[in-house]
């Protein structure tokens, strides 16, 4: 007699995401110093309660290795503009303008976050990357719900979690300040 085993849940192995305008993939070692670049600004790590600041390739190098555990998976948002032929820039040429945080948090649910790099903001990447994602992991782990903890003073996070489905569940999340938000 033999037992099949389900498989484990893992994020450690998410495949590239294509969008129109995003390759959406995992961090690697050799991105570390794009995600110092993008992640290094004081918006963003006054935001992200974990992110040091200033956040130092070390720190870059540390987040990417933490993805090797399962439990936690950061994938980066880089353009995929087109150069004047029509076909895709070469990586070197594209632009790190996102990350999008992806967390196994116990036996149902999926928390996500993200930060977009300065230059990036207000022109609809965290919605294309975040969306995409979500769609991703809902047909990856279709029983786990997904949630997120926003600061309902960062308004413009909290909007973008709205209109990408999520609803204010009146509870307090576990970072200091923030609420928990579940996509319905």
């Amino acid at each position: 007699m033999f037992t099949i085993r389900a498989a484990r849940d893992s994020l450690a192995d998410l495949p590239a995401i294509e969008t129109a305008r995003l390759s959406i993939a995992g961090l690697r070692p050799e991105d570390a110093q794009a995600l110092r670049r993008l992640t290094d600004d004081p918006a963003i790590t006054a935001a992200v309660d974990f992110l040091p600041t200033p956040f130092t390739l070390q720190d870059a190098e540390d987040l990417i290795r933490s993805g090797s555990r399962g439990q936690d998976r950061f994938l980066g948002a880089w353009t995929r503009e087109t150069g004047g032929t029509g076909a895709p820039q070469a990586s070197a040429a594209r632009d790190l303008v996102g990350v999008v945080g992806t967390h196994l948090r116990g036996a149902g649910v999926i928390e996500i976050g993200y930060w977009i790099g300065g230059a990036a903001r207000g022109r609809g990447y965290a919605f294309e990357a975040v969306s995409a994602v979500i769609t991703f992991l809902g047909g990856r782990f279709p029983t786990r719900s997904v949630v997120a903890e926003c600061r309902p003073a960062n308004v413009a996070s909290w909007g973008l979690l709205e209109k990408l489905g999520f609803r204010d569940t009146g509870e307090e999340g576990h970072r200091p300040g923030r609420r928990l938000l579940r996509r319905s």
